[in-house]
């Protein structure tokens, strides 16, 4: 098993900045601001044939009794509880303060190993900036700078000194989903109920999470990813430069999901900033499963009131299940492992050509394709040309001309055919020019139109994804 090593420390030391260096990844939100991360933050590492597990944390305030300090608190004592190792972090440019002796106290009482690590000490002479920190008790400190990389290979090499090096398991594919939604409809309480544990601080209070978390789980034996991102608000009140920051993180979490899970909350109507953030994984061709949280309570005239305000303002998601939950009290919240298997099931699904073409046809038999001009287009065969989403390119003649319209009846037919539930579906075409068109002595057709020693030229059209209204 790879060492779980917990970075601590105040605020604004560099505890971000330095999980990314370790982790050589921009995963955690980095500003020259404290209290920018509030929960654990998971990432992978190596150095030197060593695998680790790296755990970013909040700036660590053991006299907070109240209020979110309190909660990050928590969340950096645990951290520290599943941790093999420990770096304590404190900042070389502002000194020893009372705040690091007394974490320092705390971590002298634990049973596994810790190193004082002496961050941004660019610049200065070592013996000079380690001085005072000896008064730690922790041990001789490291000066390192997390920003520009200098004595971070010797901290770490000290750290793993003693943990065994195993070969590393195969990784395998699996679901890999994203809970999205806006602020304080109660993401966080659904990924704390999915897991079982308080993993996430869930605090009666909009924008508690800024970034995205990535937790790995196991469920009734299969391998899961959740990413809990923070909520979505409208940009007109977008104001803090952090959630700007926290924006993007949400929209490189959907990129990064094989399904995202859409919370809405039951206690308020469907907002037009719940179809702007479906509109977003729709966009990226995530597969979807909608939970509509905060169920219980309501009588059967408010459920009935939610659902046609759901089906009319977000009827552009009738590929994707609906779940009516309490994550709060856990009701309905197994039940989306079912949607949420088969929603990665068919975005990663493979469609073979023979039975791709033969889907087409069917289709075409059924619906053919409205006239171009004096022409009808005519398509001939189909493959697969991707997943997450599926794609279906489309080989025909005169296809340039194709509306909207059969575009979404292809689409929606192939779903039908492959039970494929819970995932968007792209069609593209692809079609060759008439060699009759080109100039006089461009080239010779042969008898069957296509260049002699050339290879056919092709074309590729591919619809962009409808803006959806609301």
């Amino acid at each position: 098993m790879k060492p779980t090593i917990a970075l601590v420390g105040r605020p604004n030391v560099g505890k971000s900045t330095l999980f990314n260096r370790l982790t050589k990844s921009r995963d955690a939100l980095v500003a020259d601001m404290p209290g920018l991360t509030r929960d654990r933050h998971y990432g992978h590492g190596k150095i030197g044939g060593k695998p680790y597990l790296c755990v970013d944390t909040g700036g660590f305030e053991p006299v907070a009794d109240d209020g979110i300090l309190h909660e990050m608190a928590r969340q950096t004592l645990q951290a520290i509880d599943e941790a093999d190792a420990v770096i304590f972090i404190v900042d070389a440019r502002v000194g020893l303060t009372p705040q690091d002796k007394l974490i320092a106290n705390r971590l002298r009482q634990l049973d596994r190993p810790v190193r004082l690590a002496v961050n941004k000490a660019e610049g200065m002479s070592a013996s000079v900036v380690t001085a005072e920190f000896f008064e730690l008790a922790l041990g001789e400190p490291w000066p390192i700078s997390a920003s520009h990389g200098e004595g971070v290979r010797g901290l770490l090499d000290d750290v793993l000194t003693g943990f065994e090096v195993e070969p590393e398991e195969q990784v395998q594919d699996h679901p890999k989903f994203a809970i999205i939604g806006r602020p304080n409809v109660g993401k966080s309480t659904l990924v704390n109920a999915i897991l079982g544990e308080e993993r996430v601080i869930a605090f009666d209070q909009p924008g508690t999470t800024r970034d995205s978390i990535h937790i790995d789980f196991e469920r009734n034996e299969q391998a899961y990813t959740i990413i809990d991102t923070a909520g979505v608000r409208k940009r007109g009140k977008v104001n803090e430069a952090i959630e700007k920051f926290s924006v993007v993180k949400t929209m490189q979490a959907i990129e990064d999901a094989n399904v995202v899970v859409l919370v809405l909350d039951a206690r308020q109507d469907v907002a037009e900033q719940d179809a702007h953030i479906a509109g977003f994984a729709l966009e990226a061709g995530r597969a979807m499963v909608v939970a509509v949280n905060k169920w219980e309570g309501l009588d059967e005239y408010r459920r009935d009131q939610v659902k046609r305000d759901i089906a009319r303002k977000l009827g552009f998601l009738d590929f994707a299940r609906f779940h009516f939950i309490s994550a709060l009290e856990g009701q309905g919240v197994g039940d989306l492992f079912a949607s949420i298997n088969a929603a990665y099931k068919a975005a990663m699904a493979k469609l073979p050509t023979p039975r791709l073409t033969r889907a087409l046809q069917l289709a075409v038999e059924k619906q053919q394709p409205p006239r171009v001009g004096l022409v009808r287009p005519k398509m001939k065969y189909a493959h697969q040309g991707g997943m997450n989403p599926p794609v279906v390119v489309i080989h025909g003649t005169a296809l340039e001309g194709v509306p909207d319209s059969y575009w979404r009846y292809l689409e929606h037919s192939f779903l039908k055919m492959f039970k494929l539930q819970g995932t968007p579906l792209r069609v593209q075409f692809k079609k060759g020019d008439n060699p009759y068109d080109a100039k006089p002595g461009e080239f010779k057709p042969d008898r069957k139109g296509a260049m002699r020693g050339e290879k056919k030229p092709v074309k590729t059209t591919a619809r962009k994804p409808a803006k959806k209204a609301g």
